[in-house]
């Protein structure tokens, strides 16, 4: 029997790839990686993210902040999961925003929390065992007969002054964060270093331009606070200070050796004595709701904090209403046909809306200034009406600009909303015999409402927290007298929580942060409540 040779089906065989062609063949189950331009500049952009997020682990872990670390760990892993794997297609859409949600949303919201149950702010913005260290370091004195080294001064390559002495025969040499260490590799002639690799001496010349750096310069002789520091009073000679304070640990005591007075640690995270008296700086410690019922118990701000509140609401309101009503007038008037150069008025009506609110609030500011603004100058004749300095002519002053700020908007939006109503309605209405006005009243305002209600919403929230115009405008003052934080009459809730944080001398960052969290829910519950209202204009 001769043997066959059958042909292969052309139309059924697998196509040859092109000559010079690297994919696999299907009988390959080694997976197919492209190397297309895309694929590497991924993998640049990947690994530019986990050279960032490497540096970040490795500085979270100087630190000892583990929690940043193992975040930062999860946010690479995934990071380089949903980008490099073929399944993760959805994921590298969603990871990016994610992230920042985590980061800059939930996150803060947290920490604004936890914040807001502590009594952390200047004096109280680290652990006990810094404000032990800084107790004794801020009582150090010169001990009465103790030791003179001739004192030498240098500097390494980043200009940081380094303290060197010669003591017992030893070459010692530190700075203001580095304690007194054996440095031989120094110099030394006769009782004093001349010279310390990497670092120059400082002149007579040098030392007198840095005289008071080098005063308050405090070298510390080891890791232990309570075994002082190396200073100098006149940039030649080094004393070591020692704290007239003394902490006992087993007691947990603080004790002045000088007057005998003991301090122990109180429910606020200070050292206090039996008389009252305490010492600076505390520590961070839990104070439950205080900071929530403070603005409510403290009788020095109680009235400023009520003012304040009900201010906040009052300028939320009208600016609401007076952007509204002013936007809604200009809206259906430039709406009618017979109205000549519509787009050209419109226009010019959008040029305050066209400005940063942040300038035309300072414009505005200079306009109303008493002496020199161009409205009691010009328009009034020469009068000095304090516009910005009576409490309330500066709250008129407020809603007046907020104004002129905010009804472009609303021009626009019932400007929007108001051809998109059919005319039809209104040819009906007219054929009805309804008048004007009634048209307004009964098919206009309802019709409109619908898209617009929850626009008057958001603006609400908006201006509950409009902080520029006021930060802009009038920093919140005039300021109300004998308060213990720096608050003023058109100050709102945002901007008191922002002068308490930042500008009242000592910043109470749990005050502010509990204050935070009471707007967050006040504008919550507000915006909850009128967009459950808004619903039912949809039923018409």
């Amino acid at each position: 029997m001769s043997q066959q040779t059958i042909a292969p089906d052309s139309e059924h065989a697998p196509p040859e790839p092109p000559p010079g062609d690297a994919r696999p063949v299907r009988g390959d189950s080694s997976p197919a990686r492209d190397f297309s331009r895309g694929f590497l500049v991924k993998l640049v952009l990947v690994g530019l993210i986990d050279a960032i997020g490497l540096y970040g682990i490795l500085t979270a872990i100087s630190v000892e902040q583990w929690a940043i670390v193992a975040f930062l760990v999860l946010a690479l892993v995934a990071v380089n999961w949903a980008y490099f794997s073929r399944r993760a297609l959805a994921a590298k859409y969603l990871l990016p925003g994610l992230v920042f949600l985590l980061v800059y949303v939930i996150f803060t919201a947290c920490y604004t929390a936890y914040v807001a149950f502590t009594n952390y702010g200047d004096g109280h913005n680290s652990t006990k065992d810094d404000a032990v260290a800084a107790i004794l370091a801020q009582n150090e004195q010169r001990l009465e007969g103790s030791q003179a080294y001739p004192l030498t001064i240098l500097t390494d390559g980043d200009g940081a002054l380094t303290f060197a002495i010669v003591r017992d025969g030893q070459a010692l040499a530190g700075t203001q964060g580095d304690p007194l260490a054996p440095a031989p590799d120094a110099t030394v002639e006769s009782d004093k270093v001349t010279a310390l690799p990497d670092h120059e001496v400082l002149g007579f010349g040098a030392v007198a331009q840095r005289q008071q750096e080098i005063v308050d310069l405090r070298v510390p002789v080891s890791d232990d606070a309570a075994d002082g520091s190396l200073r100098t009073q006149d940039g030649s000679t080094g004393y070591i200070f020692e704290s007239v304070m003394e902490y006992d640990p087993a007691a947990d005591t603080m004790t002045d050796t000088q007057t005998g007075v003991v301090y122990r640690p109180n429910d606020h995270g200070q050292f206090q004595a039996e008389d009252g008296s305490t010492i600076t700086p505390g520590w961070r410690v839990n104070v439950g709701f205080e900071n929530f019922t403070r603005a409510f118990s403290d009788d020095r701000l109680r009235t400023a904090f009520v003012e304040i509140f009900l201010w906040t609401f009052a300028f939320a309101l009208l600016s609401v209403v007076t952007t509204f009503v002013l936007g809604l007038f200009l809206a259906v008037v430039f709406n009618d046909p017979r109205v000549r150069a519509r787009k050209l008025l419109r226009a010019l009506l959008i040029l305050p809306y066209a400005v940063p609110a942040f300038i035309s609030a300072l414009v505005w500011k200079g306009m109303l200034n008493t002496r020199s603004g161009f409205l009691n100058q010009v328009i009034l004749g020469g009068a000095e009406i304090p516009w910005l300095t009576d409490p309330w002519l500066a709250k008129l002053s407020i809603i007046a600009v907020n104004l002129w700020l905010g009804f472009p908007y609303m021009f626009i939006v019932c400007t929007g909303a108001l051809q998109s109503i059919p005319g039809e309605v209104y040819e009906s209405a007219r054929m009805d015999g309804a008048k004007p006005w009634r048209i307004m009243r009964s098919i206009t305002l309802p019709l409109l409402m619908v898209s617009v209600a929850p626009l008057l919403v958001a603006s609400f929230a908006f201006n509950f927290n409009n902080f520029a115009l006021i930060y802009m405008l009038t920093g919140g003052g005039p300021n109300f007298v004998g308060t213990p934080v720096v608050v003023g009459h058109t100050d709102i809730l945002i901007s008191m929580v922002y002068s308490i944080a930042f500008e009242s001398g000592l910043k109470q960052y749990g005050f502010a942060s509990a204050l935070s969290i009471l707007i967050f829910i006040l504008v919550g519950a507000i915006s909850w409540w009128g967009f459950r209202r808004t619903r039912r204009l949809e039923e018409l």
